[in-house]
């Protein structure tokens, strides 16, 4: 089968699409993907995949969307795809409207995260759930990483068959290392009984940084280590102000350190994963996190509450507020056993539930490939 694999952004394709991708090569199938361009294609490019760069915008006005809108129907029309998989919800909607119009055989869909279930207006969330309820009509199969997502698209008619295949990553590459925890922390320039909380996650205010910023002055002698940067694509509150008043209330135990590529490494070194984020999907960086071994203090929200169990992987707070996350965050860097009991119970959940192997294949069996 010729298949289209398309995300919004390099980011999106590099991270959540290229392990379908390569598993689905891998069953002798021919893939192409489709993004917007940028440097993270790179990759994918490198292991021989055609990636071609659509310009989507990340708006809900409909008129900023007639352009991709016309090109992924003529690439369709040219390209003769078997099955079209979007991602993403408005590059979904995109494309699932395109790939109708040009009657592809096959179109999937995978759900990150609803965006009717995110904070904003009335209007933004009932966009969302037309465009969703619009797409889901001519979606044959409907995915979502979240159960709890999942369940809503069921409840809300998007579509009757919606199942969640979940979120993963590889235990090979994400796993504890003790020789490589020691090497970087003395590049790093931390002691070996410190407490180093990471987040890695983009630089914009629903990952809740702002948040985690002012929690950590609560959490004295310990460090973070902050992963990620903002892509030219997102929306919202410039974060730079907040970063400079932690900087100044923290001092060197705020270290920025920029987008990686050698995240495994630095989870390896890390003591607590943090992401008070106001909503996600599933995310990867928790399951990243919990295979390295890590305690994981998240927000109670859809997808994070099906990764961290409260009070044995981790720890779970409201989002938004300082004080909980602060408690949270103080509670584990002042206690190293109870880190290392619930890191090994997260290791243990991550292990069994949220493998790239076992995610792609029921992805790819659920595609029919």
């Amino acid at each position: 089968m010729k298949i289209l694999e398309l995300a919004n952004v390099d980011f999106s394709l590099r991270h959540f699409l290229l392990p379908l991708m390569r598993g689905a090569r891998a069953r002798g199938h021919e893939v192409v993907g489709i993004s917007a361009e940028g440097p993270l294609l790179d990759v994918a490019r490198g292991e021989g995949f055609r990636i071609i760069p659509v310009a989507m915008q990340r708006s809900l006005n409909p008129r900023a969307h007639i352009p991709a809108f016309r090109e992924l129907r003529r690439i369709m029309r040219e390209e003769r795809f078997d099955l079209v998989h979007a991602h993403m919800p408005i590059s979904g909607f995109l494309a699932r409207a395109a790939a109708k119009a040009e009657g592809v055989p096959r179109i999937a869909y995978t759900c990150h995260g609803f965006l009717f279930n995110q904070p904003g207006s009335f209007l933004r969330r009932s966009l969302s759930l037309g465009a969703e309820w619009t797409a889901g009509k001519f979606t044959d199969t409907f995915l979502t990483v979240s159960e709890e997502e999942a369940a809503d698209a069921r409840r809300l008619w998007i579509h009757r068959g919606a199942t969640a295949t979940g979120n993963g990553r590889d235990p090979a590459l994400f796993h504890p290392d003790a020789a490589t925890r020691t090497a970087l922390r003395a590049e790093m320039g931390v002691g070996a009984t410190d407490c180093v909380v990471i987040g890695v996650s983009r630089l914009v205010r629903h990952k809740g940084w702002p948040e985690l910023l002012q929690a950590m002055e609560r959490v004295p002698h310990a460090h973070l280590w902050v992963v990620g940067e903002r892509l030219a694509s997102d929306h919202g509150e410039d974060l730079t102000p907040h970063f400079q008043r932690a900087a100044a209330a923290l001092g060197p135990r705020l270290r920025m350190l920029g987008y990686r590529h050698d995240v495994a490494r630095l989870l390896q070194a890390a003591d607590i994963f943090a992401l008070p984020s106001h909503f996600e999907g599933l995310p990867m960086s928790i399951i990243e996190a919990m295979l390295s071994g890590l305690p994981v203090v998240s927000t109670d929200i859809r997808g994070c509450r099906e990764q961290v169990l409260d009070g044995q992987t981790g720890l779970l707070v409201p989002p938004m507020q300082v004080a909980p996350l602060g408690a949270a965050l103080a509670r584990l860097a002042a206690d190293a056993p109870l880190r290392q009991s619930m890191g090994a119970a997260g290791l243990a959940r991550a292990r069994e539930r949220f493998t790239e192997s076992a995610v792609v294949g029921r992805t790819l069996d659920l595609l029919g490939l």
